[in-house]
């Protein structure tokens, strides 16, 4: 007797819950739609990096990539890695966004974004090298 009025009583909670559940007549809000899509790669929005915190940054990053360059090549001479790294800096620094700036200078850290910016600039600055002038030597063809 027992378990069947607990069967009762659950098979009642049952339905009652799945049909309160069920008749729920909640629309959901409809979303305010903007006239633009999201779009990630706009910066028009960015705050506006000074000239001065464009200097910092160049000045910071060809010290770092000087010193990362020396560690990779204790022999070499300094003057011969400043160059290309202030190509880099120069480079980077055309699209250099505040939040790039202040994470690098100020806080010493890589942005993800600054790296793949890195990368595409230290392609455009070392594939500036005009390629070597021909020896003089005429080529040897077989006979």
């Amino acid at each position: 007797m027992k378990l069947k009025n607990l069967f009762i009583a659950l098979l009642t909670s049952l339905i009652i819950s799945s049909v309160i559940i069920g008749c729920s007549d909640d629309k959901p809000a409809p979303a305010a739609k903007s006239e633009k899509p999201f779009d990630p790669f706009d910066h028009s929005k960015d705050e506006k990096i000074s000239e001065a915190e464009k200097d910092k940054f160049e000045k910071a990053f060809v010290e770092q990539c000087v010193k990362k360059e020396m560690l990779a090549s204790p022999n070499a001479d300094k003057a011969r890695f400043t160059a290309p790294c202030t190509c880099i800096a120069n480079e980077l620094s055309k699209t250099l966004t505040a939040k790039e700036a202040e994470k690098f200078v100020d806080e010493g850290e890589n942005p993800v974004s600054l790296t793949f910016k890195v990368e595409s600039a230290g392609y455009q600055c070392l594939q500036e090298k005009t390629p070597p002038k021909d020896s003089g030597f005429t080529p040897v063809t077989p006979q």
